[in-house]
């Protein structure tokens, strides 16, 4: 039974991307339980700025090296080596693990000594107290990326052999760490408790990929050759992406910056309610994006370009009809589902109301943030590291720009605040600058999305000038699916809000059951009209996640 487990592959791409899903649906919900927690018990206030600002750190690292990073380039590389000898595949896996191993030690020595520097440019607005302790927490937190980027390889492998079963649960493991911190170790060690969790939940996220590693081949060896070819390969397309994921993660080092300058707690609410439109973001976006990134990349690379660009397109339009309507579910119900999630102890009335607003400001970008994985995997799939990197510190820039206007123009009594407090009903709160932060992470969203798409439809048809009528009709399916998604959204929205009207004569909303029932009520009326008028209007994507997910159980 164990060795089944370890051992099982996927058949297709929809089925590896709902397994995905699922693992990234307990992972979120875990992820929602430590947000539960850490609110109910810290409440939006300096502690939490503190753990936040601290996880920034190391989060850099993760996020430049092993977030879709070192994954993306070694997947190909890999590919290529093991296509010639098994041996050769193996050989420059251990290759790749050790010195990048060697690598991430060397820079978390730098960082564990340079602590208090990074930590004094992350939050200049805390005081000393509060900076030492940040210090603390960091040099804690700075073992976990050292156990990302050994997980990062085996990751890598696991996607080539496609076992993205057991793939999918180590993020679960890694926030049941984090939880373990929350919950044993807080009450015994304070703040520093919450540290040594994160670090658990890197080493458990590390231990659950090795068995199917070597189960489908991989054995250690301790050998260390930085002049490798494939090695040299990995880097010179890991560099452009590093800039860009550095670049990105800047960014939101940034934004802690100035939110270390608003009202205390504004980091915390900025990361609760960034956590929970990530959420859907991952469920969905990085599900189909991991699950068709080999499919994409050996299409592309045997040449098999008519292939790569349905591919593309299917994948693009499954994703896009499923994020449609959770995106509306987020900005109907984003005051019961913010109090849900973390409406308990500490965490106060105003904390819920700002939270809220933020939530339903990044409700209209949501569909961005879950398609930009799967754009820029299609870019990764021919090699293209630098375009994506391009756009993205664009985006970036245009953030930045962004967050210090809109922050500063919310400090005064203005007609865009009465807007923002009307539409959100943020009458009775004082001090809005927060809400300027996710406006301008949203457009700048956006406008990387957009680019995106349309200099990869440019590249997709310069590459393959044969397929340009191909290209043409998977374009104008896409456009005319999305009409088909947004009149069946409509629907939605209808049947969603009175479903929402009529449970709040019954329902007793100031308690968790009752708004959990009203959320559940009302997005699963939503849900099942969805479909309804996705199957009247003959939705192609409905038909192709149906049969997928058949066609895998009757493998099974």
């Amino acid at each position: 039974m164990i060795k089944k487990f370890f051992n099982f592959k996927t058949k297709t791409v929809t089925f590896a991307a709902g397994i995905l899903a699922v693992s990234t649906f307990l992972n979120g919900f875990l992820g929602l339980l430590r947000d539960r927690l850490l609110a109910s018990n810290f409440g939006a206030g300096k502690a939490l700025d503190i753990y936040f600002a601290a996880f920034r750190i190391p989060d850099f690292i993760y996020g430049i090296l092993i977030a879709g990073g070192i994954i993306a380039v070694f997947l190909p590389v890999f590919s290529e080596y093991y296509g010639q000898s098994k041996e050769k595949g193996w050989y420059f896996a251990n290759i790749v693990l050790n010195c990048f191993l060697v690598l991430l030690v060397s820079l978390c020595l730098i960082l564990l000594i340079f602590a208090p520097m990074v930590v004094e440019f992350i939050a200049p607005g805390f005081d000393k107290e509060s900076k030492e302790l940040t210090v603390s927490l960091t040099r804690i937190m700075l073992l976990s990326p050292i156990f990302f980027v050994l997980s990062s390889i085996f990751s890598g492998i696991l996607h080539y052999f496609n076992h993205f079963l057991v793939y999918s649960i180590a993020p679960v493991l890694y926030n049941i760490g984090i939880i373990l911190g929350i919950v044993a170790f807080a009450p015994l060690f304070g703040l520093r408790g919450l540290a040594y969790g994160v670090a658990l939940g890197a080493l458990l996220y590390l231990l659950i990929q090795i068995p199917s590693s070597v189960m489908s081949g991989f054995r250690y060896k301790a050998v260390f050759n930085f002049k490798h070819e494939g090695l040299k390969q990995v880097i010179k397309l890991l560099i452009p992406r590093i800039i860009g994921t550095a670049a990105t993660h800047l960014n939101l080092i940034i934004i802690t910056a100035i939110a270390s300058t608003l009202i205390p707690g504004s980091i915390a609410i900025f990361n609760f309610s960034n956590n929970i439109q990530k959420f859907p973001a991952a469920l969905i976006g990085l599900s189909f994006a991991a699950a068709g990134f080999p499919i994409l990349a050996r299409s592309w690379v045997n040449g098999q370009k008519k292939e790569f660009i349905g591919h593309f397109f299917s994948i693009f339009r499954q994703t896009l009809f499923l994020i449609v309507p959770v995106s509306i579910f987020f900005f109907i119900l984003r005051i019961q589902g913010v109090r849900l999630v973390l409406g308990a102890g500490q965490f106060s009335r105003t904390d819920i109301e700002l939270t809220a607003a933020s939530v339903g400001i990044f409700a209209f970008s949501i569909f961005t943030f879950t398609l930009i994985p799967l754009l820029t995997r299609a870019f990764f799939s021919f090699q293209d590291t630098k375009t994506p990197v391009m756009i993205g510190i664009a985006s970036i820039i245009l953030n930045v720009v962004l967050c210090f206007l809109l922050v500063g123009f919310l400090e005064s009594p203005n007609f865009f605040q009465y807007f923002l407090a009307k539409v959100f009903q943020l009458q009775e709160v004082k001090n809005i600058q927060l809400l300027g932060l996710p406006i301008a992470l949203s457009l700048s969203g956006i406008f990387n999305f957009s680019l995106l798409f349309y200099l990869l439809y440019k590249k997709i048809r310069y590459f393959s000038p044969e397929n340009s009528l191909l290209l043409k009709q998977e374009a104008r399916e896409t456009y005319l699916s999305t009409a088909k998604m947004l009149i069946a959204s409509f629907f939605l929205i209808i049947f969603s809000c009175l479903v929402i009207r009529i449970s709040a004569n019954f329902l007793n909303l100031q308690t968790f059951l009752g708004l959990f029932f009203q959320i559940a009520l009302s997005s699963g009326a939503g849900a099942l009209v969805y479909i309804i008028a996705a199957s009247l209007l003959n939705s192609s994507e409905l038909k192709t996640i149906k049969s997928s997910v058949l066609e895998q159980f009757k493998k099974i």
